[in-house]
């Protein structure tokens, strides 16, 4: 197959190409952007190897390609990247590895094509093509990559056991590249997967988050979840949520999977969302209902308080998993926290007051927690799922009414404790947070409104009933 045409439609081709004849070096594009050509999607990752030093190569295209465009060189690694016309460029000499069996660091030494596409993980991203002057174009495929997309299969090169067993990272690759596709794993691949799974054990957390974090942001990472479920994978970094699984039944009384309902919550995020901590405040949203539940003879299986747990599980779960101890966990733990709130006040009769304290916590979160509490609204019965999503646009279009009326989201006391301690002329004290309490609780019940005058009027009334005088 002759991809010649493809190629000419970027500059950066040519380019390499003139600079790889003038060094006469055998020259390949490799990887991620062949695969993504075949299936028709962008791609602004260009890799590059040849038969030498992927480091001259990368000097000379440098040179050609523009003044000025610095080069970033890795020797211990023999690679080198730079960056032009909106694609990243990475060049390296073609080699073969071998590891050893404490380490995914391989030893590597000089080789061929053929040995550099062995090394690769996957059959689709062993895929070549040439950048040599009599074979401009021309796709290489030795272990029939092209066949396995056309198939929507992920395989790899060799014998599974080799390439998982030397680098266990495959494993979490192979998952995401299937969720991201919508690809099956090859039977044998994935068996090889459950076989070599306690290899993860030598790959940090980093790593490992980093794929699962492009898992969480497949088109629908449920199926990305089911792999890592099934492959026991998920068990060795994620036992809090592998122990969502299950249903337990009492005198006939059993509850939902909350594994699987956790799932579908994630999927329905992911269709009207593409926000990585949405889908995360999605992924942990019940995470402590399996240490929360209890099973009680009148109602059944309950979870009381499951969403303040949840919440308070968010920091240490983040901190293992090495992710951002900043305000996107913080923004994760509010959405866990209040995810059963607008649920709740779908299911009784809505008041302003209850509007608008969910609208003062919320905060500008509002819109993501709404999001999050409408996937959250799941059911085998469809009849039952139709009802709660119409109490719920009812709560919603409350909501709107009430923002637009109070103006709640993110408000701040029209009256601050500075201003409190000048009227009464005293000083920082247990009184000035009971004052300032009593105002919040004043607007949010409806009482007064955020005004100036009205708070100031409410706040002589409450003074003199704790015996203090406004100072004139």
């Amino acid at each position: 197959m002759d991809y010649s045409a493809a190629l000419e439609k970027h500059k950066i081709f040519e380019i390499v190409r003139e600079s790889a004849r003038e060094l006469g070096l055998e020259t390949y594009v490799i990887g991620g952007f062949v695969r993504d050509l075949l299936l028709n999607r962008p791609s602004k990752d260009l890799d590059f190897v040849c038969v030498g030093s992927g480091i001259a190569l990368a000097d000379k295209v440098a040179e050609k390609a523009g003044p000025k465009i610095p080069v970033t060189v890795f020797k211990n690694f023999g690679t080198a990247m730079l960056v032009f016309d909106g694609f990243d460029l990475e060049f390296i000499g073609a080699r073969k590895e071998s590891y050893q069996r404490d380490s995914r660091n391989p030893a590597v030494e000089n080789g061929t094509l053929e040995d550099d596409q062995k090394r690769r993980d996957f059959t689709m991203n062993a895929l070549a093509i040439s950048l040599n002057t009599k074979t401009y174009g021309l796709l290489l495929d030795p272990f029939g990559g092209v066949d396995d997309i056309r198939k929507k299969i992920i395989r790899t090169p060799l014998e599974p056991d080799i390439p998982f067993s030397d680098d266990p990272l495959r494993m979490l690759r192979a998952i995401r590249f299937a969720s991201q596709l919508k690809f099956d794993i090859h039977p044998d691949t994935f068996d090889a997967i459950l076989k070599n799974k306690e290899r993860l054990e030598i790959i940090s957390m980093e790593r490992i988050t980093d794929e699962l974090n492009k898992i969480i942001l497949s088109p629908a990472p449920s199926y990305g979840f089911k792999l890592l479920f099934h492959s026991g994978l998920l068990h060795l970094f994620f036992p809090e949520m592998v122990a969502l699984q299950g249903v337990e039944t009492i005198r006939g009384r059993a509850h939902k999977d909350n594994f699987y309902h956790t799932l579908q919550v994630l999927d329905n995020v992911a269709a009207v969302s593409s926000d990585l901590w949405l889908r995360w405040a999605a992924i942990l949203h019940d995470i402590a209902k399996p240490p929360t539940k209890r099973f009680d003879d009148k109602v059944g299986w309950t979870f009381h308080g499951h969403e303040d747990k949840g919440a308070r599980m968010v920091p240490q779960i983040f901190r293992r998993l090495k992710l951002p101890l900043n305000e996107k966990m913080k923004y994760v733990q509010k959405l866990v926290k209040l995810h059963l709130r607008p649920i709740a006040l779908a299911k009784e009769d809505i008041t302003d007051s209850a509007l608008r304290r969910v609208l003062f916590e919320a905060g500008d979160d509002i819109d993501d927690l709404m999001k999050l509490c409408r996937a959250d609204i799941t059911s085998k019965n469809d009849s039952k799922v139709k009802k709660y999503l119409q109490n719920f646009s009812r709560v919603e279009e409350k909501m709107i009414e009430v923002e637009e009326k109070d103006k709640l989201r993110n408000f701040q006391p029209a009256i601050s404790g500075e201003d409190i301690m000048k009227i009464f002329e005293i000083r920082p004290s247990k009184k000035v947070g009971e004052l300032k309490e009593a105002l919040k609780e004043a607007v949010l019940e409806g009482k007064i409104k955020n005004t100036y005058p009205e708070a100031f009027a409410f706040l002589i009334q409450i003074g003199a009933e704790r015996g203090l005088k406004p100072q004139s």
